[in-house]
Protein backbone atom coordinates (compact mmCIF):
# COMPACT_ATOMS: atom_id res chain seq x y z
CA UNK A 1 0.00 0.00 0.00
CA UNK A 2 1.28 3.74 -0.70
CA UNK A 3 1.68 6.48 2.17
CA UNK A 4 -2.59 7.33 1.52
CA UNK A 5 -5.38 4.74 0.95
CA UNK A 6 -8.96 4.47 1.87
CA UNK A 7 -10.01 2.14 5.06
CA UNK A 8 -13.15 1.53 6.26
CA UNK A 9 -14.94 3.88 3.48
CA UNK A 10 -12.41 6.67 4.80
CA UNK A 11 -9.10 8.34 3.82
CA UNK A 12 -6.45 6.21 5.77
CA UNK A 13 -2.59 7.59 6.03
CA UNK A 14 -0.23 5.22 6.78
CA UNK A 15 3.15 7.63 7.19
CA UNK A 16 4.54 8.97 10.45
CA UNK A 17 5.28 6.47 13.79
CA UNK A 18 5.48 2.65 13.11
CA UNK A 19 5.49 1.79 16.96
CA UNK A 20 1.78 4.49 18.03
CA UNK A 21 0.27 3.28 21.26
CA UNK A 22 -2.94 2.22 20.60
CA UNK A 23 -4.50 4.20 23.13
CA UNK A 24 -3.56 7.64 21.64
CA UNK A 25 -5.54 9.42 18.88
CA UNK A 26 -3.50 8.93 15.66
CA UNK A 27 -4.20 12.09 14.70
CA UNK A 28 -2.16 15.33 16.79
CA UNK A 29 -4.31 18.73 16.59
CA UNK A 30 -3.08 21.94 17.14
CA UNK A 31 -3.40 25.46 16.40
CA UNK A 32 -1.42 27.05 13.80
CA UNK A 33 -1.03 30.72 14.06
CA UNK A 34 0.52 33.05 11.03
CA UNK A 35 1.01 36.45 9.32
CA UNK A 36 0.80 37.15 5.65
CA UNK A 37 1.07 33.58 4.46
CA UNK A 38 -1.79 31.30 3.43
CA UNK A 39 -2.79 28.67 5.19
CA UNK A 40 -1.15 25.67 2.68
CA UNK A 41 2.06 28.06 2.46
CA UNK A 42 2.43 28.07 6.21
CA UNK A 43 1.92 24.10 6.46
CA UNK A 44 4.68 23.79 3.19
CA UNK A 45 6.84 25.20 5.85
CA UNK A 46 5.88 23.26 8.52
CA UNK A 47 5.55 20.13 6.31
CA UNK A 48 9.44 20.35 4.79
CA UNK A 49 10.85 21.14 8.29
CA UNK A 50 9.24 17.61 9.45
CA UNK A 51 9.93 15.65 6.04
CA UNK A 52 5.85 15.34 5.59
CA UNK A 53 3.87 15.82 2.14
CA UNK A 54 1.16 18.46 2.39
CA UNK A 55 -1.69 15.53 2.22
CA UNK A 56 -0.16 14.84 5.88
CA UNK A 57 -1.83 17.86 6.97
CA UNK A 58 -5.91 18.26 7.78
CA UNK A 59 -7.62 21.67 8.24
CA UNK A 60 -11.49 22.58 7.74
CA UNK A 61 -10.89 25.92 5.30
CA UNK A 62 -7.77 28.08 4.07
CA UNK A 63 -7.65 31.43 5.88
CA UNK A 64 -6.62 34.74 4.41
CA UNK A 65 -2.89 35.51 3.00
CA UNK A 66 -3.29 39.06 4.09
CA UNK A 67 -3.78 38.79 7.49
CA UNK A 68 -2.99 37.52 11.38
CA UNK A 69 -4.87 34.54 11.37
CA UNK A 70 -5.36 31.44 13.65
CA UNK A 71 -6.81 27.63 12.71
CA UNK A 72 -6.95 24.36 13.78
CA UNK A 73 -4.84 21.89 11.90
CA UNK A 74 -4.69 18.11 12.35
CA UNK A 75 -1.48 15.86 11.18
CA UNK A 76 -1.04 11.97 11.05
CA UNK A 77 0.88 10.03 13.86
CA UNK A 78 3.23 12.80 14.73
CA UNK A 79 4.58 13.94 18.21
CA UNK A 80 3.68 16.86 19.90
CA UNK A 81 7.08 17.56 20.73
CA UNK A 82 8.45 17.19 17.65
CA UNK A 83 6.15 20.48 15.99
CA UNK A 84 7.05 22.28 19.77
CA UNK A 85 10.42 22.61 18.83
CA UNK A 86 9.79 24.24 15.34
CA UNK A 87 8.27 27.38 17.00
CA UNK A 88 12.23 28.27 17.33
CA UNK A 89 12.86 27.87 13.82
CA UNK A 90 9.34 29.33 12.43
CA UNK A 91 9.39 32.86 11.20
CA UNK A 92 5.22 34.58 11.09
CA UNK A 93 4.40 31.10 11.96
CA UNK A 94 3.66 29.59 15.29
CA UNK A 95 2.24 26.07 16.73
CA UNK A 96 0.72 24.95 20.03
CA UNK A 97 -2.13 23.89 22.14
CA UNK A 98 -1.64 20.38 21.14
CA UNK A 99 -3.99 16.94 21.93
CA UNK A 100 -4.19 13.63 20.08
CA UNK A 101 -7.69 13.05 18.64
CA UNK A 102 -9.13 10.23 16.70
CA UNK A 103 -10.11 11.82 13.85
CA UNK A 104 -8.51 14.24 11.34
CA UNK A 105 -9.95 17.59 9.61
CA UNK A 106 -11.40 17.68 6.54
CA UNK A 107 -12.19 20.60 3.88
CA UNK A 108 -15.51 21.65 4.43
CA UNK A 109 -16.22 21.08 8.55
CA UNK A 110 -15.93 24.48 9.11
CA UNK A 111 -19.05 26.16 10.48
CA UNK A 112 -17.52 30.55 10.46
CA UNK A 113 -14.94 32.53 11.04
CA UNK A 114 -14.25 35.45 13.56
CA UNK A 115 -12.64 38.52 12.28
CA UNK A 116 -11.10 41.40 14.43
CA UNK A 117 -10.36 43.94 11.66
CA UNK A 118 -8.87 47.72 12.14
CA UNK A 119 -9.90 50.52 10.01
CA UNK A 120 -7.08 53.14 10.18
CA UNK A 121 -7.62 56.86 9.14
CA UNK A 122 -11.36 57.03 9.82
CA UNK A 123 -12.33 60.75 9.07
CA UNK A 124 -16.42 61.84 9.65
CA UNK A 125 -17.97 65.01 10.09
CA UNK A 126 -18.74 63.85 14.11
CA UNK A 127 -18.04 60.60 16.02
CA UNK A 128 -21.67 60.37 16.38
CA UNK A 129 -22.38 59.63 12.49
CA UNK A 130 -19.79 57.00 13.10
CA UNK A 131 -21.46 55.28 15.88
CA UNK A 132 -24.94 55.39 13.83
CA UNK A 133 -23.29 54.28 10.78
CA UNK A 134 -21.80 50.78 12.57
CA UNK A 135 -24.87 50.71 14.49
CA UNK A 136 -26.67 50.29 11.82
CA UNK A 137 -24.36 47.19 9.84
CA UNK A 138 -24.42 45.44 13.40
CA UNK A 139 -28.51 45.82 13.85
CA UNK A 140 -29.54 45.59 10.02
CA UNK A 141 -26.53 43.36 8.91
CA UNK A 142 -24.96 43.88 5.19
CA UNK A 143 -26.55 42.35 1.46
CA UNK A 144 -24.67 38.84 1.69
CA UNK A 145 -23.43 39.49 -1.78
CA UNK A 146 -19.95 37.01 -3.26
CA UNK A 147 -16.95 38.92 -2.52
CA UNK A 148 -14.01 39.44 -4.86
CA UNK A 149 -12.21 35.69 -3.85
CA UNK A 150 -15.24 34.00 -5.67
CA UNK A 151 -14.46 35.92 -9.21
CA UNK A 152 -10.66 36.40 -8.69
CA UNK A 153 -9.18 39.72 -8.95
CA UNK A 154 -7.53 39.21 -12.43
CA UNK A 155 -9.05 41.41 -15.55
CA UNK A 156 -10.19 37.72 -16.77
CA UNK A 157 -12.66 37.06 -13.69
CA UNK A 158 -13.21 33.26 -13.32
CA UNK A 159 -17.18 33.93 -14.10
CA UNK A 160 -16.33 34.65 -17.74
CA UNK A 161 -14.68 30.86 -17.41
CA UNK A 162 -17.23 29.62 -16.02
CA UNK A 163 -20.07 30.90 -18.54
CA UNK A 164 -17.46 29.13 -21.62
CA UNK A 165 -17.34 25.89 -19.51
CA UNK A 166 -21.17 26.31 -19.35
CA UNK A 167 -21.68 26.80 -23.33
CA UNK A 168 -19.30 24.01 -24.51
CA UNK A 169 -16.75 26.69 -25.62
CA UNK A 170 -13.53 24.28 -24.64
CA UNK A 171 -11.09 26.18 -26.83
CA UNK A 172 -12.50 29.79 -25.37
CA UNK A 173 -11.85 28.64 -21.78
CA UNK A 174 -8.79 27.63 -22.23
CA UNK A 175 -7.59 30.57 -24.23
CA UNK A 176 -9.32 32.56 -21.35
CA UNK A 177 -6.87 30.88 -18.66
CA UNK A 178 -4.08 31.19 -20.78
CA UNK A 179 -4.00 34.22 -22.28
CA UNK A 180 -2.15 37.24 -20.98
CA UNK A 181 -3.74 39.79 -18.51
CA UNK A 182 -3.92 42.73 -17.01
CA UNK A 183 -2.35 43.32 -13.50
CA UNK A 184 -0.11 40.62 -13.29
CA UNK A 185 3.99 40.05 -12.67
CA UNK A 186 5.51 40.96 -15.88
CA UNK A 187 7.65 38.00 -16.10
CA UNK A 188 4.63 35.54 -15.84
CA UNK A 189 2.80 38.44 -18.51
CA UNK A 190 5.52 38.10 -20.52
CA UNK A 191 5.20 33.73 -20.97
CA UNK A 192 1.70 34.22 -21.56
CA UNK A 193 2.32 36.64 -24.26
CA UNK A 194 4.89 34.41 -25.85
CA UNK A 195 3.27 31.46 -25.67
CA UNK A 196 -0.13 33.06 -27.43
CA UNK A 197 2.29 34.34 -30.00
CA UNK A 198 4.27 31.19 -30.44
CA UNK A 199 2.49 27.95 -28.74
CA UNK A 200 5.47 27.13 -27.89
CA UNK A 201 4.50 24.34 -24.35
CA UNK A 202 7.96 23.70 -22.73
CA UNK A 203 8.88 26.81 -22.91
CA UNK A 204 5.51 27.96 -21.03
CA UNK A 205 5.73 25.00 -18.96
CA UNK A 206 9.52 25.96 -17.38
CA UNK A 207 8.57 29.61 -17.18
CA UNK A 208 5.28 29.20 -15.43
CA UNK A 209 5.57 29.22 -11.76
CA UNK A 210 3.97 26.44 -9.79
CA UNK A 211 1.24 28.28 -8.27
CA UNK A 212 -0.16 28.48 -11.86
CA UNK A 213 -2.17 25.05 -11.23
CA UNK A 214 -4.63 25.41 -13.63
CA UNK A 215 -2.35 26.76 -16.68
CA UNK A 216 0.09 23.99 -16.16
CA UNK A 217 -2.44 21.12 -16.12
CA UNK A 218 -3.82 22.74 -19.67
CA UNK A 219 -0.20 22.87 -20.84
CA UNK A 220 0.56 19.27 -19.83
CA UNK A 221 -2.48 17.87 -21.55
CA UNK A 222 -2.06 20.01 -24.65
CA UNK A 223 1.41 18.62 -24.55
CA UNK A 224 0.05 14.90 -24.52
CA UNK A 225 -3.03 15.36 -26.51
CA UNK A 226 -2.93 18.46 -28.98
CA UNK A 227 -5.75 20.62 -29.36
CA UNK A 228 -7.65 18.39 -26.70
CA UNK A 229 -9.20 21.32 -24.99
CA UNK A 230 -11.56 19.42 -23.16
CA UNK A 231 -9.57 16.82 -22.11
CA UNK A 232 -6.80 19.50 -20.98
CA UNK A 233 -9.83 21.23 -19.20
CA UNK A 234 -10.45 18.42 -17.20
CA UNK A 235 -6.48 17.90 -15.84
CA UNK A 236 -7.16 20.79 -13.90
CA UNK A 237 -8.03 19.67 -10.21
CA UNK A 238 -11.83 19.12 -9.95
CA UNK A 239 -12.09 21.58 -6.82
CA UNK A 240 -10.54 24.55 -9.48
CA UNK A 241 -12.56 24.00 -12.47
CA UNK A 242 -15.84 23.55 -10.91
CA UNK A 243 -14.66 26.66 -9.16
CA UNK A 244 -14.81 28.13 -12.40
CA UNK A 245 -18.67 26.76 -12.90
CA UNK A 246 -19.57 27.85 -9.47
CA UNK A 247 -18.19 31.44 -9.72
CA UNK A 248 -20.89 31.84 -12.83
CA UNK A 249 -23.67 30.59 -10.55
CA UNK A 250 -22.49 33.23 -8.02
CA UNK A 251 -22.49 36.07 -10.32
CA UNK A 252 -25.94 35.26 -11.43
CA UNK A 253 -26.63 35.04 -7.71
CA UNK A 254 -25.11 38.80 -6.60
CA UNK A 255 -27.11 40.22 -10.18
CA UNK A 256 -30.14 38.69 -8.49
CA UNK A 257 -29.78 40.15 -4.63
CA UNK A 258 -29.09 43.53 -6.15
CA UNK A 259 -32.31 43.56 -7.85
CA UNK A 260 -34.02 42.19 -4.79
CA UNK A 261 -33.41 44.70 -2.90
CA UNK A 262 -33.78 47.78 -5.61
CA UNK A 263 -36.97 46.55 -6.50
CA UNK A 264 -38.94 45.45 -2.39
CA UNK A 265 -36.36 46.63 0.47
CA UNK A 266 -35.29 45.24 3.31
CA UNK A 267 -37.99 45.50 5.36
CA UNK A 268 -40.31 42.75 4.82
CA UNK A 269 -40.92 39.67 2.82
CA UNK A 270 -43.29 39.75 -0.33
CA UNK A 271 -45.30 37.52 -2.22
CA UNK A 272 -43.43 35.31 -3.99
CA UNK A 273 -39.67 35.61 -2.19
CA UNK A 274 -38.06 32.17 -1.53
CA UNK A 275 -37.69 31.44 2.25
CA UNK A 276 -36.02 28.76 4.38
CA UNK A 277 -39.02 26.17 4.88
CA UNK A 278 -39.79 26.17 8.65
CA UNK A 279 -42.56 23.97 8.18
CA UNK A 280 -40.32 21.51 7.09
CA UNK A 281 -39.13 18.63 8.78
CA UNK A 282 -35.53 18.37 9.30
CA UNK A 283 -34.96 15.02 7.69
CA UNK A 284 -36.39 16.43 4.51
CA UNK A 285 -33.17 19.05 4.65
CA UNK A 286 -30.66 18.46 1.64
CA UNK A 287 -27.61 19.87 0.85
CA UNK A 288 -25.62 21.45 -2.14
CA UNK A 289 -23.04 19.80 -4.15
CA UNK A 290 -20.17 18.99 -2.24
CA UNK A 291 -16.67 19.53 -3.91
CA UNK A 292 -13.72 16.59 -4.35
CA UNK A 293 -10.61 18.18 -3.11
CA UNK A 294 -7.03 17.30 -4.57
CA UNK A 295 -4.36 17.25 -2.03
CA UNK A 296 -1.78 17.35 -4.74
CA UNK A 297 -2.62 20.76 -6.05
CA UNK A 298 -2.29 24.23 -4.49
CA UNK A 299 -4.49 26.82 -5.83
CA UNK A 300 -4.12 29.44 -8.87
CA UNK A 301 -3.20 32.58 -8.91
CA UNK A 302 -6.55 33.10 -10.24
CA UNK A 303 -8.66 32.13 -7.11
CA UNK A 304 -8.52 32.03 -3.82
CA UNK A 305 -9.59 28.53 -2.43
CA UNK A 306 -11.28 29.35 1.06
CA UNK A 307 -13.71 27.64 3.09
CA UNK A 308 -16.51 28.59 0.81
CA UNK A 309 -14.87 26.31 -2.02
CA UNK A 310 -16.77 23.80 0.31
CA UNK A 311 -20.03 23.21 0.68
CA UNK A 312 -22.17 26.63 1.16
CA UNK A 313 -24.32 25.19 4.04
CA UNK A 314 -26.44 22.25 4.95
CA UNK A 315 -29.64 24.11 3.19
CA UNK A 316 -33.46 23.38 4.12
CA UNK A 317 -36.21 22.79 1.97
CA UNK A 318 -36.97 26.16 0.20
CA UNK A 319 -40.69 27.18 -0.33
CA UNK A 320 -41.98 29.55 -2.02
CA UNK A 321 -44.03 32.59 0.10
CA UNK A 322 -47.79 32.64 -0.62
CA UNK A 323 -50.91 34.77 0.74
CA UNK A 324 -51.16 32.01 3.49
CA UNK A 325 -47.88 32.53 5.07
CA UNK A 326 -48.82 36.43 5.58
CA UNK A 327 -51.80 35.37 7.75
CA UNK A 328 -49.62 33.13 9.78
CA UNK A 329 -46.57 35.76 10.39
CA UNK A 330 -43.51 33.52 10.59
CA UNK A 331 -41.49 34.68 8.11
CA UNK A 332 -39.35 37.67 8.37
CA UNK A 333 -36.55 39.71 5.65
CA UNK A 334 -33.98 37.24 7.53
CA UNK A 335 -35.84 34.30 5.91
CA UNK A 336 -35.36 35.58 2.64
CA UNK A 337 -33.44 33.23 0.70
CA UNK A 338 -32.01 33.26 -3.43
CA UNK A 339 -30.88 30.37 -5.32
CA UNK A 340 -27.73 29.06 -6.70
CA UNK A 341 -28.76 27.89 -10.00
CA UNK A 342 -29.36 23.98 -10.41
CA UNK A 343 -31.44 20.89 -10.86
CA UNK A 344 -33.32 21.01 -7.30
CA UNK A 345 -33.13 24.79 -6.62
CA UNK A 346 -36.44 26.71 -6.84
CA UNK A 347 -36.68 29.74 -8.39
CA UNK A 348 -38.44 32.62 -6.64
CA UNK A 349 -42.36 33.09 -7.87
CA UNK A 350 -42.02 37.09 -8.74
CA UNK A 351 -39.98 38.94 -10.67
CA UNK A 352 -36.62 37.96 -9.87
CA UNK A 353 -36.54 34.49 -11.22
CA UNK A 354 -36.47 36.33 -14.77
CA UNK A 355 -33.42 38.18 -13.34
CA UNK A 356 -31.28 34.55 -13.37
CA UNK A 357 -33.14 33.47 -17.02
CA UNK A 358 -32.28 37.37 -18.93
CA UNK A 359 -28.98 37.69 -17.63
CA UNK A 360 -27.86 33.72 -18.48
CA UNK A 361 -29.55 34.02 -22.04
CA UNK A 362 -27.27 37.03 -22.93
CA UNK A 363 -24.48 34.73 -21.96
CA UNK A 364 -25.61 32.23 -24.33
CA UNK A 365 -26.87 29.86 -21.81
CA UNK A 366 -29.96 27.81 -20.45
CA UNK A 367 -30.28 27.34 -17.16
CA UNK A 368 -32.99 24.42 -17.97
CA UNK A 369 -31.34 23.07 -20.60
CA UNK A 370 -27.83 21.01 -21.14
CA UNK A 371 -26.47 22.63 -24.22
CA UNK A 372 -23.01 19.62 -24.50
CA UNK A 373 -22.85 16.35 -22.72
CA UNK A 374 -20.56 17.10 -20.40
CA UNK A 375 -22.11 16.95 -16.82
CA UNK A 376 -19.55 18.15 -14.84
CA UNK A 377 -20.11 21.34 -17.08
CA UNK A 378 -23.80 21.69 -16.65
CA UNK A 379 -25.46 23.85 -14.24
CA UNK A 380 -28.60 21.41 -15.03
CA UNK A 381 -26.42 18.22 -13.51
CA UNK A 382 -25.73 20.32 -10.46
CA UNK A 383 -28.00 20.05 -7.46
CA UNK A 384 -27.96 23.78 -7.02
CA UNK A 385 -28.26 25.26 -3.43
CA UNK A 386 -29.79 28.53 -1.80
CA UNK A 387 -27.90 31.75 0.50
CA UNK A 388 -29.58 34.38 2.53
CA UNK A 389 -29.97 37.64 1.04
CA UNK A 390 -29.29 39.30 3.99
CA UNK A 391 -26.87 38.63 6.74
CA UNK A 392 -26.40 40.30 10.36
CA UNK A 393 -22.83 39.76 11.81
CA UNK A 394 -22.97 37.71 15.31
CA UNK A 395 -21.10 38.68 18.43
CA UNK A 396 -20.80 42.29 16.83
CA UNK A 397 -17.95 44.39 19.24
CA UNK A 398 -16.86 47.64 17.92
CA UNK A 399 -14.59 50.52 19.41
CA UNK A 400 -13.06 54.01 18.35
CA UNK A 401 -9.19 54.41 18.97
CA UNK A 402 -6.76 57.28 18.46
CA UNK A 403 -3.22 56.50 17.03
CA UNK A 404 -0.68 58.67 15.74
CA UNK A 405 1.71 55.92 14.91
CA UNK A 406 0.56 54.49 11.45
CA UNK A 407 2.71 51.04 11.67
CA UNK A 408 1.49 50.50 15.83
CA UNK A 409 -0.53 47.57 16.41
CA UNK A 410 -4.17 49.03 17.17
CA UNK A 411 -5.33 44.98 17.97
CA UNK A 412 -4.40 42.00 19.87
CA UNK A 413 -3.59 38.84 18.04
CA UNK A 414 -3.87 35.56 19.66
CA UNK A 415 -0.20 35.42 19.54
CA UNK A 416 0.07 38.75 22.06
CA UNK A 417 -2.72 37.46 24.40
CA UNK A 418 -0.86 34.75 24.97
CA UNK A 419 2.18 36.43 25.31
CA UNK A 420 0.31 38.89 27.69
CA UNK A 421 1.65 41.83 25.58
CA UNK A 422 -0.97 44.70 25.05
CA UNK A 423 0.22 46.93 21.53
CA UNK A 424 -2.06 49.80 22.67
CA UNK A 425 -0.19 50.33 25.97
CA UNK A 426 3.41 49.44 24.67
CA UNK A 427 2.90 52.01 21.62
CA UNK A 428 1.85 54.50 23.97
CA UNK A 429 4.96 54.19 26.09
CA UNK A 430 7.16 53.77 23.34
CA UNK A 431 5.75 56.87 21.85
CA UNK A 432 6.46 58.59 25.33
CA UNK A 433 9.81 57.19 25.40
CA UNK A 434 10.88 58.77 21.91
CA UNK A 435 9.06 61.58 22.68
CA UNK A 436 11.78 62.11 25.65
CA UNK A 437 14.82 60.95 24.04
CA UNK A 438 14.04 63.66 21.42
CA UNK A 439 13.76 66.27 24.17
CA UNK A 440 16.50 65.12 25.88
CA UNK A 441 18.87 64.85 22.43
CA UNK A 442 17.27 68.57 21.07
CA UNK A 443 19.57 71.37 21.73
CA UNK A 444 18.53 74.28 23.98
CA UNK A 445 17.25 76.69 21.58
CA UNK A 446 14.76 78.51 23.93
CA UNK A 447 15.14 82.26 24.35
CA UNK A 448 15.57 83.16 28.21
CA UNK A 449 12.75 85.61 28.52
CA UNK A 450 10.14 84.09 29.46
CA UNK A 451 8.64 80.36 29.98
CA UNK A 452 5.68 80.35 27.49
CA UNK A 453 8.06 81.11 24.37
CA UNK A 454 9.52 77.54 25.10
CA UNK A 455 6.20 75.50 25.58
CA UNK A 456 4.76 77.38 22.69
CA UNK A 457 7.42 75.87 20.39
CA UNK A 458 7.32 72.75 22.22
CA UNK A 459 3.32 72.04 21.55
CA UNK A 460 4.32 73.64 17.59
CA UNK A 461 7.07 70.99 16.99
CA UNK A 462 6.95 69.06 14.00
CA UNK A 463 7.86 66.14 16.65
CA UNK A 464 4.39 66.60 18.25
CA UNK A 465 2.41 63.98 15.57
CA UNK A 466 -1.06 64.49 15.23
CA UNK A 467 -3.83 62.04 16.53
CA UNK A 468 -6.12 59.53 14.00
CA UNK A 469 -8.89 58.19 13.98
CA UNK A 470 -9.25 54.18 13.93
CA UNK A 471 -12.62 51.86 14.10
CA UNK A 472 -12.20 48.67 15.33
CA UNK A 473 -14.62 45.73 14.53
CA UNK A 474 -15.25 42.39 15.74
CA UNK A 475 -17.83 39.89 14.51
CA UNK A 476 -18.35 36.22 14.10
CA UNK A 477 -19.55 35.75 9.91
CA UNK A 478 -21.04 31.85 8.96
CA UNK A 479 -18.98 30.50 6.66
CA UNK A 480 -19.05 31.55 2.97
CA UNK A 481 -19.67 34.59 4.15
CA UNK A 482 -17.29 37.84 3.43
CA UNK A 483 -15.86 40.12 5.66
CA UNK A 484 -15.22 42.68 2.53
CA UNK A 485 -19.15 43.21 1.79
CA UNK A 486 -19.50 43.53 5.47
CA UNK A 487 -16.93 46.54 5.17
CA UNK A 488 -18.49 47.42 1.61
CA UNK A 489 -21.89 48.10 3.58
CA UNK A 490 -20.20 50.14 5.99
CA UNK A 491 -18.29 52.46 3.96
CA UNK A 492 -20.77 52.29 0.69
CA UNK A 493 -18.30 51.70 -1.36
CA UNK A 494 -18.43 50.05 -4.73
CA UNK A 495 -17.49 45.90 -5.04
CA UNK A 496 -16.13 46.01 -8.44
CA UNK A 497 -12.48 45.02 -9.66
CA UNK A 498 -11.34 47.95 -10.64
CA UNK A 499 -12.17 49.86 -7.46
CA UNK A 500 -10.74 47.22 -4.68
CA UNK A 501 -7.53 47.76 -6.60
CA UNK A 502 -7.35 51.39 -5.38
CA UNK A 503 -7.17 50.64 -2.12
CA UNK A 504 -4.02 49.33 -0.32
CA UNK A 505 -3.60 46.52 1.80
Amino acid sequence: MGSSDWRDGRPFDSRGSSNWPDNVGKFLRFHLYKENKDTQEALGVIGKMLGLQPRSFGFAGTKDKRAVTTQQVTVFKVQASKLLALNKRLFGIKVGNFCYVKEGLVLGQLTGNRFTITLRGVTAESEDMIKIAVDGLGKNGFINYYGLQRFGSGSIPTHLVGAALLRGEWKVAVNLILDPREGERDDINEVRKRYKEHGDIDMALRNFPRHLVAERAILQCLKKCPGNHLQALKGIPRTLRMMYVHSYQSYLWNHAASMRVEKYGISQVVEGDLVYNKECPSEESTSVDILETDDDHTNSIEIDLCSEAQPEESIQSAKIVDSGDFTKGIYTFDDVVLPLPGSQALFPGNEIAEIYHEMARKDGISLTENAHGVKEFSITSMKGGYRRVFQRPIGFEWELITYTDDTSSLAETDLDVLSRTKPKEANELISKQESQDKLEKAPDTSVPTNGNSSQEKLIGSPDIRPKKLALKLAFTLPTSCYATMAIRELLKTSTSVAYQKTLSC
